[in-house]
């Protein structure tokens, strides 16, 4: 008999989750790149991902409603298309995730540590990878509420920002002509769509939050009003935050700067330049924190869907936390982190993401006549059409790098949805 998880979670908690998410390392290292692509009207890529975002996580709302399952992604898949393609999702689902905490891992032992401490890289990655698997084992409660603390200290980080941008444009040191400013070398369209994909990385998260719907207290009344309250309170945050950056520092000194919002503070002034990188640091870690409890769990619903290892479904039998997944989905994120860089290790996020999303917003049609496991959310249909179109349009704006590095991860899935169809097959013919 398959182990079940502890719903332990929280309407409060899971909004914090899904906040804490979104609100992750990207906000704070994007804007510059936001600012390079289109210019100083920041704020219009920001909005045009958020409303694009919207129309994915609609379909995550009525799916993770009907089937509230650790699968997330990858079960829809299984349901709606069958197993092989719930294998190619989960499995793009899970190598963004893994990916992205080796990332993020790498991010917290550079600049923004440097600016505190002296420590070599490695043993910065090791400890800090060690502690995140520790704090995912020792229980999901335990977790979300070290997230519910930092996801406050990282959104107070940002208000800062947002006041010190607006005293900035009081006392007359801004230019609020720039908001209009859209760079039209590759023509406004262009540049709005170019820059909308970087927006669009700040807003994904999301989708790692329905991972956790089988351990939340009524999910279909609960996950819906986290999942779109925590996307408009960030939508309001970031339209903010991109007009103030914008309007406060010049445009080029913006594009050019690892630490965008770092460069606020100091135009302002009265925020100890050290304190602002704490309070960015906390954003990464909480970022990773979240984002490793996603990976555990996903691999931990693929092994129990018999799309992974039977043994990354074990559960620790007090705590029943998915201790095997949490340690191999660690240590995976470690060899990545100890052998990339950060924008090695970020480039192929966006595709992996886009092909999930693509999935998932065509398996909300294709399970229409399928009744789920009760009474849940629906959207109308015309949210998971259109979301399908936002996935097509953002896919045509990927770099070709980028899809030389994401096809090497795209085809592993590849074998591994035809390994585990031909397991499949294979166990069907057998006789009973």
């Amino acid at each position: 008999m398959a182990e079940v998880l502890r719903r332990a979670v929280s309407g409060r908690l899971l909004y914090f989750f899904v906040l804490g998410d979104i609100l992750g390392a990207g906000v704070y290292v994007l804007v510059g790149s936001i600012a390079g692509a289109v210019g100083g009207a920041v704020w219009v890529p920001l909005v045009t991902a958020l409303a694009l975002a919207a129309l994915t996580a609609g379909s995550y709302a009525e799916l993770a409603t009907k089937y509230p399952r650790a699968g997330g992604s990858a079960h829809y898949a299984t349901r709606a298309f069958g197993g092989a393609a719930g294998s190619l999702v989960g499995f793009c689902m899970l190598a963004a995730g893994i990916v992205s905490v080796g990332a993020l891992a790498r991010a917290f032992a550079g600049d923004y540590l440097g600016a505190l401490v002296s420590v070599p890289t490695v043993l910065v990655v090791v400890v800090f990878l060690a502690a995140l698997a520790a704090l995912n084992i020792r229980g999901i409660r335990e977790s979300l509420r070290a997230n519910a603390v930092a996801t406050c200290v990282e959104l107070g980080g940002l208000v800062v920002v947002i006041v010190l941008g607006a005293w900035v444009v009081l006392r007359g040191d801004a230019d609020p002509a720039r908001l209009t400013q859209v760079d039209t070398g590759s023509g406004v369209f262009s540049a709005v769509l170019a820059g909308t994909v970087l927006a669009y990385y700040s807003f994904v998260g999301f989708e790692t939050s329905v991972n956790l719907a089988e351990e939340v207290r009524d999910p279909r009344r609960s996950y819906p009003r986290a999942l779109f309250g925590a996307l408009a309170t960030v939508g309001v945050v970031y339209l903010l935050i991109g007009l103030v950056t914008s309007a406060s520092v010049p445009t080029d000194r913006l594009a050019s700067s690892s630490g965008p919002l770092l460069e606020v503070v100091r135009v302002a002034g009265g925020v100890p330049e050290w304190l602002f990188s704490l309070v960015a640091l906390v954003a990464v870690a909480n970022g990773a924190l979240l984002t490793g409890i996603m990976s555990s769990r996903l691999a931990y619903g693929m092994a129990r869907d018999g799309l992974l290892p039977a043994p990354l479904g074990r559960v620790l039998p007090v705590r029943r936390t998915p201790w095997v997944a949490a340690l191999t989905t660690s240590g995976a994120s470690l060899v990545l982190a100890l052998t990339g860089e950060v924008e090695t290790l970020a480039t192929t996020l966006v595709l992996l993401l886009l092909v999930v999303f693509l999935a998932v917003n065509a398996a909300v049609p294709a399970l229409r006549r399928d009744p789920g496991d009760g009474d849940h959310f629906r959207v109308p249909t015309v949210v998971p059409v259109l979301g399908i179109g936002s996935c097509l349009l953002l896919v045509t704006r990927v770099e070709p790098g980028t899809w030389l590095r994401g096809s090497v991860l795209l085809g592993l899935g590849l074998v591994l949805a035809a390994v585990n169809a031909l397991r499949r097959r294979t166990a069907h013919k057998q006789p009973v």
